[in-house]
């Protein structure tokens, strides 16, 4: 796995500050707490890695995962290693990462008996990990599209993909209003940070007519990578990225074309590559799944195409399709 290095985390003196008035954590039995981490600077130079949905994630460095415990996306039942320890632990039996009390669960979950394989960088192994918690119906992403705006948005995408030249400016701005009227549950203020320079010659060559559609799959999976990276919330860019191959992509892209002469079938393949893809999106600590099944997709598409057939309506049945798509998409 990728290791999710891009965070934009506060100043030493900020982190130190927000962090030690968050965590009010004293001495207790010798062990070292993260109030006296922070106050006192970075103890080691130590990495650490999670385990999110059955894979690692990391390493990171000591003081952005002791950001991760502050803000809450590491908790006491998150799974966690770092060199010098036996095997994966629950992070509130690590000494030092919490203030004292009892921490749920056992000390290491199924599948992480032992010491983890170690490889060139003494990495952990990618064990399997609980789910934790199950999808719930408020655990749904939203989204805030409204028709005429989205419509436009979408329209001057179309246009700049068009255009060629000005391709990465159109597709970072229409992302960048399209992530932040998306609202997921825990995560306020989604903003996409992506900027055109960033890969910019990767989307203008996926604009060129006539480069093949397989070499413009392949840079497709570049752009994913690019927009997964660059989600921050309230300021602050969360440790996401994609782990899906470009053959997985392709593969999957292929197939539901492939399976568009069965009429129907491809709705059910395009309801997998939607899992495939959510289930590849790694660095959270809760799981991310697409929830909507074939059917709901197939008659959604038919819906859709026989009512865009009469032009007015398209901007408000575009809406309606694409918010159903976003809603489908669930944390647990």
């Amino acid at each position: 796995m990728d290791s999710a290095r891009g965070g934009a985390p506060k100043s030493s003196r900020e982190f130190r500050a927000s962090a030690a008035a968050r965590l009010d954590i004293d001495r207790k039995a010798g062990d070292i707490t993260i109030k006296q981490r922070l106050e006192g600077g970075r103890m080691t130079d130590r990495s650490w890695y999670i385990a999110i949905d059955g894979r690692q994630a990391g390493p990171y460095p000591e003081d952005q995962f002791l950001e991760f415990i502050a803000d809450g996306q590491v908790d006491r039942n998150a799974l966690v290693w770092s060199e010098g320890m036996p095997a994966w632990q629950r992070a509130g039996y690590v000494p030092g990462l919490f203030p004292p009390a009892q921490p749920p669960g056992p000390t290491a979950g199924p599948g992480f008996d032992g010491a983890p394989s170690r490889g060139l960088a003494a990495q952990p192994s990618a064990a399997a990990v609980p789910f934790h918690g199950a999808m719930e119906s408020g655990n749904h992403f939203e989204a805030e599209f409204s028709a005429l705006p989205f419509f436009g948005r979408a329209l001057l995408y179309a246009i700049g993909m068009a255009l060629i030249v000005t391709a990465p400016w159109a597709a970072a701005g229409f992302y960048r209003w399209v992530v932040a009227r998306i609202r997921v549950p825990g995560r306020p203020n989604l903003a996409f940070e992506g900027k055109a320079g960033d890969i910019w010659l990767v989307i203008v060559l996926i604009a060129l007519p006539g480069l093949g559609a397989i070499f413009s799959l392949f840079l497709t999976v570049r752009v994913i990578r690019w927009i997964v990276s660059n989600i921050s919330s309230d300021g602050r860019r969360l440790p996401l990225t994609f782990t899906g191959g470009a053959g997985g992509y392709i593969g999957w892209v292929l197939l539901t074309a492939l399976s568009l002469i069965t009429i129907i079938g491809w709705a059910w393949v395009a309801a997998a590559m939607m899992r495939w893809l959510c289930r590849n999106i790694a660095g959270s600590t809760r799981s991310i799944a697409f929830t909507g099944s074939g059917w709901q997709i197939l008659w959604r598409t038919w819906v859709f195409g026989l009512v865009a057939v009469l032009i007015i309506p398209i901007p408000w049945i575009m809406r309606w399709y694409y918010r159903w798509y976003v809603s489908q998409i669930a944390v647990g």
